[in-house]
């Protein structure tokens, strides 16, 4: 299928992402408990200046303001019954922004887990979830993204609702997960599982990869992880800024721009095609990170010691995938890309 992220993949050697949501909108006065995805409506300028923020720090493509926009997700907030009306508002928030950019700069409909866990485990059926996943997507659509991108996933179940979703809605897509737990996500998916995951789904994704977790380091190696298997499909990183520190009262992340523009070149030559940042990265981060990209020549593939070296030690020994490698136990958890 040939669409706007394909051809941008086609004329670029990397793709610069966006940065955070949370952390931006939280700067421009989002309260904790909140939901981003209403300010879709209350607070629309401010929508539109977290997406300026990207297209003028120079990135090539951003997500919307719609990551907990399910059902589910929006029950939370009674707001259940408007998935439609701020997915697609969010879209076309975005839509505006990117259209009057004055280069090709692809808008990319987010979608986070629903925060509920699936059958056997749970009590959310695989029908439930397609279902929820195909309701944001249509609204998604309807608004004009160029692309779905599913994001934060940690179970492979949640995976293949959220690919047979945009496929019931006719879209492209890309997908990410959080290996956070030793290279793993919190249901215990390597990075090996999901390069292999994605190869036998019936509508691939074009790109897919990793986001969030724990810092620049890990996702690096995750990538490491992903290269190994052998894959052709354009892999996605997108690591925090650092890692969270309580400062004064309030999440810091310490990752510096610099930083940031060093994790970025070297995911390119980890691997990566699509680099972007995740929890902590504001737009003078991303601005670094054009830098790199756009002044450092593709190097050789780093090795793990040259990527501690440059960004920080590894917060666990493995990465998940050795034989006889701990599988983490299973466990409950919502969270926001911040």
């Amino acid at each position: 299928m040939t669409n706007a992220l394909n051809k941008l993949l086609e004329t670029k050697d990397a793709l610069l992402a966006d940065g955070a949501t949370g952390t931006n909108l939280f700067n421009m006065g989002l309260q904790s408990g909140d939901a981003p995805e209403l300010w879709n409506v209350e607070a629309p300028d401010k929508i539109r200046a977290l997406y300026q923020g990207s297209v003028d720090a120079g990135s090539d493509l951003f997500l919307t303001n719609t990551f907990g926009g399910t059902s589910a997700r929006l029950k939370l907030h009674d707001a259940h019954n408007r998935v439609g009306e701020l997915n697609r508002i969010g879209a076309e928030l975005g839509r505006e922004v990117a259209d009057k950019a004055g280069r090709t700069v692809v808008v990319a409909g987010s979608v986070g887990p629903t925060g509920e866990i699936m059958e056997p485990v749970g009590s959310l059926s695989h029908e439930g979830a397609v279902e929820m996943f195909h309701e944001q997507a249509e609204a998604l659509k309807a608004g004009g993204v160029d692309v779905l991108w599913v994001e934060t996933i940690s179970a492979p179940e949640e995976f293949k609702a959220a690919a047979e979703a945009f496929a019931l809605a006719d879209m492209p897509w890309c997908g990410t997960m959080s290996f956070d737990t030793a290279g793993r996500t919190m249901m215990g998916v390597t990075s090996a599982d999901l390069a292999q995951l994605v190869e036998t789904l019936p509508n691939p994704p074009i790109a897919f990869g990793a986001n969030c977790g724990t810092g620049a380091s890990d996702i690096l190696r995750t990538v490491l992880g992903f290269a190994a298997q052998g894959t052709e499909r354009p892999v996605i990183s997108k690591g925090n800024a650092g890692i969270p520190k309580y400062v004064d009262g309030h999440i810091h992340y310490d990752g510096t721009p610099e930083l940031m523009g060093q994790y970025a070149a070297m995911a390119r030559d980890a691997g990566a095609t699509i680099i972007g940042g995740c929890c902590g990265t504001m737009p003078d981060h991303l601005r670094k990170m054009r830098e790199a990209l756009d002044t450092t020549n593709r190097g050789t593939r780093p090795t793990l010691d040259q990527i501690a070296d440059a960004l920080g030690p590894f917060s666990s020994a493995s990465d998940g995938t050795e034989e006889g490698a701990a599988v983490p136990e299973r466990r409950t958890r919502r969270r926001r890309r911040a």
